[in-house]
């Protein structure tokens, strides 16, 4: 493909590390419709190459996007100015694209979807992946308690590395086990990424008034939920947030793009980079996602 000039308001950067978040599964598979044909891929770390009129943006200067719209499976694109963050010194290119997405998703969902307390204990989904290993230090950091759910032994041990107190394994019985970690109170919050094979159950974990934030599809698309379900469950909340609405304005954008580096650059948050990949081995990326035996961040390198 032939890359036109900036137009106006746009930046030309050259790609240096690509992030594979599980909604370019989506956009593939077609849970989320896309115009055909399409340039999957939303994240990556980028330097300036050239600008377009009333852009201030130096070229050289190193930055990073996750919400600037598809195309991020390529060497170089063109990018709308005021949806880039330049990236300080001490994040490395990798990180950033390995960092940016999934630590704007917990920065919303840990402070503002339901802000987090210390004392409380917070239930979290595929705690191994790269959301969730970013979770469960920001709750150790915040002084909550982490109770993560993973799919095997390894993954447990890798959560445990990431902040989580308590690990359970599989989803069976996964209310029962809830309840036994927490007296028969449920948690006040979870946070559930898999979606159909485990939503109902995590509505099940929830202590009364208790909010369920479901942000993913890894499972497919879950089964509907009637109004009365919640109150029967204790006038429980059920939300389906997405990172475009909480960074719609460029003042958003950056408070949370800077909350994450800054604990990655205090030593907060360690990102997890499970997966390398050639940009020309991106099938190989999608099928690991897909079979959920990926730990943390995948990249893809132009």
């Amino acid at each position: 493909m032939e890359l036109p000039p900036p137009a106006r308001g746009e930046v030309r950067v050259r790609h240096t590390a690509i992030g594979v978040n599980f909604v370019d599964v989506y956009h593939r598979s077609g849970i989320y419709a896309v115009d055909l044909p399409a340039v999957l891929g939303v994240e990556a770390a980028a330097v300036v190459e050239g600008v377009g009129e009333g852009v201030e943006l130096a070229v050289g200067t190193r930055v990073a996007y996750a919400d600037a719209g598809r195309g991020a499976y390529a060497d170089a694109r063109n990018v709308a100015a005021d949806r880039l963050v330049t990236l300080p010194d001490e994040v490395t290119d990798a990180t950033a694209a390995a960092v940016l997405l999934k630590g704007m998703t917990a920065e919303y969902l840990v402070r503002r979807t339901y802000e987090v307390r210390a004392g409380d204990s917070v239930l979290v989904l595929a705690a191994a992946g790269g959301v969730g290993t970013i979770i469960g230090q920001w709750l150790k950091a915040l002084g909550a308690r982490a109770i993560g759910v993973v799919g095997s032994e390894e993954k447990a041990a890798l959560a445990r590395q990431h902040g989580y107190s308590d690990v359970l394994i599989g989803h069976a019985d996964l209310a029962a086990k809830v309840r036994e970690l927490t007296g028969g109170r449920g948690v006040p919050v979870v946070y559930d990424s898999v979606g159909k094979d485990t939503l109902h159950a995590s509505l099940d974990c929830l202590a009364p008034r208790g909010v369920l934030v479901s942000f993913g599809n890894a499972s497919g698309k879950p089964d509907a939920v009637e109004p009365g379900t919640l109150a029967q469950k204790g006038s429980v909340y059920l939300t389906r947030p997405r990172l475009a609405d909480y960074v719609r304005t460029r003042e958003e954008l950056t408070l949370s793009a800077q909350s994450i580096f800054t604990l990655v650059q205090q030593g907060v948050v360690n990102v997890h980079v499970g997966q390398r990949f050639a940009l020309t081995d991106v099938v190989q990326a999608h099928r690991a996602l897909e079979a959920r035996s990926s730990t943390g961040s995948t990249l893809l390198f132009p």
